[in-house]
């Protein structure tokens, strides 16, 4: 079973296409047992829901988004990421009009965090202590708009540290929204093993062209990108790192 594009149920389709099929240019259908392919894709989508699978975050406070996402990222593990979040929850430094000064979020980024039972130290703690003071700071000055989110991501991209794929994972998490992608590494090893992506394409260079791509992709699945891109994360982090 498929998923529609607002993430409903539709019936079945009657015959699946051909194995060899282009569903977007230079995108074959393949088959479900053929890992991956787009096939693949629509049947992991189709099994997934948006209560376990989907990132979509709409409690909490808009500082509280913006500094997970900084927090994590490049060289930062998703346990880490989590640690590290929690620790920065309980001193408080996200509630809204705090304004934590740097010196106070890097001695908290310098403790290391217990992680299945052993200590692990953050990996950026002078770096993204700056980055989230600032970003913080800027937040409470001047909040990005929320009913237009492109508006919202380009006004996020004004802050030093966030790039095109921050900006579209704080999208993402905090507007529910499916006008962005989330286009990490993983989603990117699955795009060029698929041919979704062509090779000489980069981030943050060619972030737009790559993500109207995932979204055509989607679009040809019936599957939400919100959680597509969720689906194709987990999976792609669970097969681990190969050659594309």
């Amino acid at each position: 079973m498929l998923l529609e594009a607002d993430g409903g149920p539709t019936a079945a389709r009657r015959s699946p296409p051909d194995p060899d099929a282009e569903i977007v240019p230079g995108v074959r259908w393949g088959r479900p047992e053929w890992v991956p392919s787009a096939a693949f894709w629509a049947d992991m989508v189709s099994r997934a829901s948006e209560q376990s699978d989907g990132f979509v975050n709409r409690d909490g406070s808009l500082q509280e988004e913006v500094g997970f996402c900084l927090v994590g990222g490049y060289g930062i593990t998703a346990e880490v990421n989590h640690a590290v979040h929690d620790r920065l929850m309980e001193a408080g430094v996200f509630v809204p009009g705090r304004r934590p000064a740097e010196g106070d979020l890097e001695a908290l980024l310098l403790q290391p965090v217990l992680l299945g039972g052993r200590p692990v130290r953050y990996r950026f703690p002078h770096q993204r202590a700056r980055r989230l003071a600032v970003a913080l700071g800027m937040i409470e000055d001047d909040p990005p708009p929320t009913d237009d989110a492109l508006a919202f991501r380009r006004h996020l991209m004004r802050i030093p540290g966030i790039g095109p794929k921050t900006a579209s994972w704080i999208t993402r998490n905090w507007l529910g929204s499916d006008e962005v992608a989330i286009l990490d590494i993983h989603i990117i090893r699955a795009g060029l093993l698929i041919g979704l992506f062509d090779r000489s394409m980069r981030v943050p260079r060619d972030y737009e062209a790559l993500e109207r791509r995932f979204l055509e992709f989607c679009g040809a699945l019936g599957a939400r990108p919100s959680l597509l891109d969720a689906v194709m994360w987990r999976a792609m982090r669970n097969i681990g790192r190969g050659p594309v």
